[in-house]
C-alpha cells in the first residue's frame, strides 16, 4: 500500500483492526486514544498525516457504545486538523441503527442523530458492514459504503457444512429479514421460509407460523442477533415441523443479557457471527473473520477502484 494510507483505530475492537492492517501490509498508525481523569476521551495522533488517505476503524459496539461513538469523533476531529487530506470512517457495526424511525410518538430518530454527528467531523465517506436498514445510507450527505457479510457466511457453509446442503432451506425469522434470507436462498439455491410471530390481544401469547416449505436442515439468517429471543423461538418452531438439523447466522452477534444461556437451551446447533465487534466463541457459538472482506474494500477506496462486487452480491 501507498506510504500515503494511514489506519488508526479505537479502542472498540483492535483485534479485527490489527487482522485488516495485516491484509493490507500497512501497520495501525500511532496515537494515544485513552482518558482524561474526569472520564472525557482523550486523543493524541503521534504521527504526521498531511495529505494521507486515512482510514479510522471503530465499530460503535457494546459494551461501551457511547465511549466508542465518542472516540470515534475525536479521532475524525483530530485527524481533521492535523491535515489529513482524507478521511473515512470505517464502522463495522453502526450502533442505534434500529431506531431507524419513530416507534411511538415523541421518541427520536436515533440513527439519523449518530448520522449526523459522524457527518459533523468531516469524514469524506463511511465504509460500514450490514446496516440494520438500507434507508441509514440516506441519513448521511457523504457517501455510504454498506458492505453485505454473505460471502463471509455462505462459503462458511459451503465449506464447513456440506451435508446440509442438500436438503437446505433458508429461513427469515420475521419480515424483516425476509430480504436477506432471499437473498442467501438465491446464493446457496436453497428454498426458503419466513416465521410468522403474532400475539394475542393482551401480547402476552406469541403464535409462531412458518410460512414455506420445510427441509431437513434450516439455517435461520439475521443481520443482528441481540438477546437471541428471536432465532431461538424461531428454531423451536421450525423443529415442532420437523427440522432436524437447524442453525443460525448474523453478521453481528451482539449477543447481550442471557443469550447465551438461551441458545444453549434452544434446537439451535451453532450460530455463526463475524467479528463486526469482539466477541468469545462459546459452546455453539462460531466467529469468522470480517477482515479481508473490510481490508478489500479500504484497499480499493483507496486506489479509487469499484466497491461495487462487495456491495451489489
Amino acid at each position: 500500500m501507498s506510504d500515503f494510507i494511514k489506519l488508526f483505530c479505537g479502542n472498540a475492537n483492535r483485534e479485527l483492526a490489527r487482522k485488516m492492517a495485516s491484509y493490507l501490509g500497512c501497520p495501525i498508525a500511532k496515537a494515544e486514544v485513552s482518558k482524561f481523569p474526569d472520564g472525557e476521551i482523550k486523543v493524541q495522533i503521534q504521527c504526521n498525516v498531511r495529505g494521507s488517505d486515512v482510514f479510522v476503524i471503530q465499530p460503535i459496539c457494546p459494551p461501551k457504545v457511547n465511549d466508542h461513538l465518542m472516540e470515534l469523533l475525536v479521532i475524525m476531529d483530530a485527524l481533521k486538523r492535523a491535515s489529513a487530506k482524507r478521511i473515512t470512517a470505517v464502522v463495522p457495526y453502526y450502533a442505534y441503527g434500529r431506531q431507524d424511525r419513530k416507534h411511538t410518538p415523541r421518541s427520536p430518530i436515533t440513527a439519523k442523530l449518530v448520522a449526523d454527528l459522524i457527518s459533523s467531523v468531516g469524514p469524506a465517506r463511511v465504509l460500514t458492514l450490514d446496516l440494520h436498514s438500507s434507508q441509514i445510507q440516506g441519513y448521511f450527505n457523504i457517501p455510504v459504503d454498506n458492505l453485505k457479510s454473505d460471502p463471509v457466511l455462505c462459503s462458511y457453509l459451503i465449506s464447513e457444512k456440506p451435508e446440509i446442503m442438500k436438503d437446505l432451506v433458508i429461513v427469515a425469522p420475521d419480515a424483516g429479514a425476509a430480504k436477506r434470507a432471499r437473498r442467501i436462498a438465491t446464493r446457496l439455491k436453497a428454498k426458503m421460509a419466513m416465521i410468522d410471530k403474532r400475539r394475542d390481544s393482551n401480547a402476552e401469547t406469541k403464535f409462531l407460523d412458518v410460512v414455506g416449505d420445510i427441509a431437513e436442515n434450516a439455517v435461520i439468517v439475521d443481520d443482528i442477533i441481540d438477546t437471541g429471543e428471536t432465532i431461538c423461538d424461531a428454531a423451536t418452531a421450525l423443529h415442532q415441523k420437523g427440522a432436524k438439523r437447524i442453525l443460525a447466522m448474523a453478521t453481528h452477534g451482539v449477543l447481550s443479557e442471557s443469550a447465551y444461556a438461551r441458545i444453549e437451551a434452544s434446537p439451535i446447533q451453532e450460530v455463526i457471527v463475524t467479528d463486526s465487534f469482539p466477541l468469545y466463541s462459546k459452546n455453539k457459538v462460531k466467529i469468522l473473520s470480517v477482515a479481508p472482506l473490510m481490508a478489500e474494500a479500504i484497499r480499493r477506496i483507496h486506489n479509487e477502484e469499484s466497491v461495487l462486487s462487495l456491495i451489489h452480491i
